[in-house]
């Protein structure tokens, strides 16, 4: 295989609400820390153990506004994205460095008394810059009516 793939598929609990972070130009990021767990039984001790993984997650311009006014801490949220790893000099003079998801696409997996239940949103790249995303709202869309296939006749042997 000659390609290469960065991507990132996590379903968690935000461990706070998401703090946003306003620039010249409109755009916004939005950040939020998010948990994912993983429990298992100890084979030796039989004790089950659970641990938590911190991921920390990015979100721009429209889909940040959205998580910002829809997820609060401990929703469940599906996110998809790829991981970035940024670095900087802290005030200290060390370098620091971080790894984060840039959402692409996220789904509420929290309902909030919504008869619905999840809401969906896309955030696909803009073809002038991959860096700066554009959204997309997938909205549900109601059940078509089925077509009765009783009714129609086939020439299909199966």
């Amino acid at each position: 295989m000659s390609g290469t793939l960065n991507k990132v598929m996590l379903i968690g609990h935000l461990g706070d609400d998401v703090k946003m972070n306003y620039f010249e130009g409109g755009n916004c990021i939005g950040r939020f820390p998010l948990a994912t767990n993983e429990t298992y039984t100890n084979r030796q001790t039989g004790e089950r153990v659970s641990n938590t993984e911190w991921h920390n997650i990015v979100v721009r311009n429209k889909a940040a506004e959205v998580c910002e006014k829809y997820l609060s801490k401990g929703d469940k949220v599906y996110v998809e994205g790829r991981l970035k790893t940024r670095q900087w000099q802290g005030e200290d003079g060390n370098m620091r460095y971080t790894t984060e998801v840039q959402v692409t696409d996220f789904t509420f997996l929290t309902n909030k008394g919504d008869a619905q239940g999840g809401s969906q949103y896309n955030q696909a790249p803009s073809q002038n810059d991959r860096s700066q995303n554009t959204q997309t709202q997938n909205k549900p869309q109601a059940q078509e009516s089925k077509p009765s296939y009783e009714e129609e006749e086939d020439d299909l042997p199966f």
